[in-house]
């Protein structure tokens, strides 16, 4: 029986493999008043157990402060739609227990998730951000990105 053999650099270098992982994955972006949000989606089959209805994908977001001045994100807003057209909305302070402050010409990452109940769906939102300087507040766009499955019969995005 042949044996399959482990990528060594998966375990020996997370940095690349992510770097990797995120270069073959789906992308979407946005770009609001300098700011690119630029969104990676990945199917966790691991995570996910269709017979039971329950559908698991990871993000990868990279938030990047193209404009001149530094800002903060305070909260989010989220639009999450099923399968069958059902809306979620998700409101929150930060992301991923931070509000992050971003440097112009300097970016953030975080990395979340999303379970459906059906094998696909999609997510859209909006950060609420503050120009720490003037306290003036701002939204930008996140794309809306396409939670596709191996389990659904074409490709949504």
């Amino acid at each position: 029986m042949p044996r399959r053999s482990t990528p060594h650099h998966l375990f020996s270098d997370p940095e690349a493999a992510l770097a990797e992982a995120l270069e073959n994955a789906p992308c979407f972006t946005a770009i609001t008043a300098g700011i690119t949000v630029s969104v990676h989606v990945f199917w966790l089959d691991d995570q996910s157990q269709p017979e039971n209805h329950r559908y698991a994908w990871a993000y990868h977001i990279r938030i990047a402060n193209g404009s001149e001045d530094t800002v903060q994100l305070v909260s989010r807003s989220w639009e999450i739609m099923d399968g069958r057209g059902q809306k979620e909305h998700v409101h929150g302070d930060g992301v991923v227990g931070e509000q992050p402050v971003i440097p112009a010409g300097d970016h953030f990452d975080y990395t979340s998730g999303a379970a459906l109940d059906t094998s696909t769906g999609f997510m859209r939102g909006t950060y609420h951000m503050l120009n720490p300087a003037t306290n003036a507040r701002f939204d930008i766009e996140i794309p809306a990105f396409s939670l596709d499955s191996p389990h659904h019969g074409g490709i949504m995005h």
